[in-house]
């Protein structure tokens, strides 16, 4: 059933930040169907935040987590549908509806630092027999060996494969070996997958170098949409992929597809704010938080996201960001007006 490393193409879901998770029933079909037609296995689908965002956050997907499930079974016949899941934002009753509903596999969410969290849900999706990977976001903000250690911990506790995530687009190569080798030194029977985002530019040379490790699944989407900068290009990918794996994909039939389908969406190009977030690993999801404290204070955006950074990469807990404002405050180099450079992709953003 698994040959490795292959490609699971997010186009659907985190794809799905660029047109405020506007993504329809047709449009899952037809992405759907010609991701399989073009020879990728694995398919996540649904609201970009995951299941039960629609619920748990003020921001509604145009559809029902049911409807894109369901819609994605009725379009293909042999790949495997998924869906993302951050516990506390999904409950345990969405795991079995979305079950119910046909699902084949299941991506559990967590921030690294909380990996403990994930745990519950892992039994419960091996119970409900979906493959399961845990994917453990802002994978960076914990040192190679440590990762390594709670990665082998998640494995003995039932994970099918476990994601190395670059969720601020930061990570360049050698971190990605390093992380590799030291969990291989702890367990060389883990499967592995591997999620990076484009603030700086790897994106693609990252999933590459993971597809020469023997990363189990290596996440892109078609034009690279998503999140941020975005992720891989599954067209880009799949070409280098088949080149080198056993599984050979049909990326003229997916580039074609992507231009005619894809592309109007791809508008965001090259941000400033997007690369700071790269080289500062700093999550897109807080900067509204730094927006709101950088326009009250009249303090520098950039200035204030490299502060945070040096503290913590996990968060940006707000008496903290009060904390630094008060004191960069004091500094007239560091004071400046918020210029506009925020959009609805960024006011929107949310975990991975």
């Amino acid at each position: 059933m698994f040959l490795s490393p292959q490609i699971l193409d997010c186009t659907l879901r985190d794809g799905s930040y660029l047109n405020n998770f506007g993504f329809t029933k047709k449009n899952t079909r037809e992405v759907c169907a010609t991701l399989e037609k073009s020879g990728i296995n694995f398919i996540e689908v649904g609201h970009g935040i995951g299941l039960g965002a629609s619920r748990s956050t003020k921001f509604r997907a145009f559809e029902t987590d049911e409807d894109y499930i369901i819609e994605a079974k009725k379009s293909t016949k042999k790949s495997m549908i998924g869906v993302f899941a951050i516990p506390g934002i999904a409950n345990k009753d969405d795991f079995y509806s979305a079950k119910g509903n046909g699902l084949d596999f299941i991506r559990i969410g967590i921030d690294v630092n909380n990996y403990k969290k994930a745990f519950d849900y892992i039994n419960l999706s091996k119970k409900l027999k979906l493959f399961t990977c845990v994917n453990f976001m802002k994978s960076y903000a914990m040192d190679s060996k440590k990762f390594a250690k709670i990665t082998n911990e998640t494995y003995k506790n039932g994970a099918d494969i476990i994601y190395i995530v670059d969720s601020a687009g930061g990570m360049m190569p050698k971190e990605i070996l390093e992380y590799h080798k030291e969990i291989r030194k702890i367990n060389k029977k883990i499967k592995l997958g591997f999620h990076g985002h484009n603030n700086t530019g790897f994106a693609l040379q990252n999933s590459i170098l993971a597809n020469e490790l023997k990363f189990s699944l290596i996440d892109s989407s078609l034009q690279g949409i998503g999140r941020s900068s975005g992720n891989a290009n599954t067209e880009i990918l799949s070409y280098h992929l088949s080149k080198k794996n056993k599984i050979k994909y049909d990326y003229l039939r997916l580039t074609e597809f992507s231009e005619k389908k894809i592309k109007p969406l791809a508008i965001r190009g090259f941000s400033s704010i997007d690369f700071l977030c790269g080289i500062s690993k700093f999550h897109s999801s807080y900067l509204p938080i730094i927006e709101n404290f950088s326009k009250k204070y009249k303090i520098d955006p950039r200035i204030l996201i490299k502060e945070i950074t040096k503290i913590t990469k996990i968060d940006a807990p707000e008496k903290l960001v009060k904390k630094i404002c008060n004191k960069l405050q004091k500094n007239k180099k560091n004071k400046g007006s918020w210029k506009k450079i925020y959009n609805h992709f960024y006011i929107n953003e949310q975990n991975l």
